[in-house]
């Protein structure tokens, strides 16, 4: 279903849209199920230091791929709230997964996503991210984080902090008393929408229960890099009916994941400036 005139106020308004259950209870299940037995995932996932003791996972990859992760990030309700969202034809800019485990899943510091993709040279910051919950997220585990409206302050300095590049700590802090700080409390499936410029972070998970989460990024066709980075430049999509995920997700590992196009972190370009480290949450 497209999203509403209502929705999509909220979302230029606010810097963000959150969309309770956008996929049903079978889907993330199945979702869920693949990632957590998924040895190329985990093969792939490499740790980012939060500089105050604790590490998250994550596994990045440039290309949807033809499995259950693909499935999510081509399917029509996901790819036809981006294009509506960016005015554009949109187009897999990377995925990741989030793997912030029970008592040691690391926190990330405050950051913009554009503050990172602007070193790929990404003209403008009109990206738009879906944040899919695929464990509860909650204060206690770690939610995500926002500063509402903190979009509209335009792309800040970012610095390292640990492994992680930060926003201007000071900026961030008079940007706290101006605009309204909210916690992002999710149920699996619930998704939330948020623009590239939007401030957000989350804290260490200290509890019992894992929180991960799938996150699926897309950039503007036209609004495709100037130059070569460790993310692909446009490419078309190939959009799928939202049905089309039980179907694959059922079939599993039946479908090789390699096509995915993991990344390796070593080649981010991010992490090799002094100023930026790689993409975060």
């Amino acid at each position: 279903m497209p999203l509403s005139e209502q929705q999509l106020e909220t979302y230029h308004e606010d810097g963000y849209l959150l969309i309770d259950e956008l996929f049903s209870n079978e889907e993330i299940e199945l979702l869920r199920r693949a990632a957590k037995e998924d040895k190329q995932l985990d093969d792939h996932a490499f740790s980012r230091d939060d500089g105050e003791g604790g590490a998250v996972r994550l596994s990045l990859w440039n290309h949807p791929g033809e499995g259950i992760y693909g499935a999510f990030a081509c399917c029509e309700r996901l790819v036809g709230a981006a294009e509506q969202i960016l005015q554009d034809e949109p187009y897999h800019y990377h995925s990741k997964m989030i793997m912030k485990d029970a008592r040691v899943g690391g926190a990330w510091t405050w950051h913009q996503d554009y503050g990172y993709w602007y070193q790929n040279g990404v003209l403008t910051p009109n990206l738009v991210s879906a944040f899919i919950a695929v464990d509860s997220a909650t204060r206690e585990n770690g939610c995500l984080q926002v500063i509402k409206k903190s979009h509209k302050c335009g792309r800040i300095h970012h610095q390292l902090t640990g492994d992680q590049a930060g926003a201007d700590a000071e900026r961030v802090t008079a940007i706290l008393g101006r605009f309204e700080h909210e916690y992002i409390e999710m149920k699996p499936g619930d998704t939330l929408l948020f623009h590239s410029n939007l401030l957000h972070r989350s804290d260490q998970n200290k509890s019992e229960n894992p929180r991960w989460s799938m996150i699926c990024c897309y950039n503007a066709r036209h609004n495709e890099a100037y130059k070569d980075s460790h993310h692909p430049f446009y490419t078309p999509l190939n959009r799928i009916s939202d049905e089309a995920i039980i179907q694959i997700g059922i079939k599993r590992f039946a479908d090789d994941t390699s096509n995915v196009a993991w990344l390796d972190p070593s080649r981010d370009s991010s992490a090799r400036s002094r100023d930026l480290a790689p993409e975060a949450e």
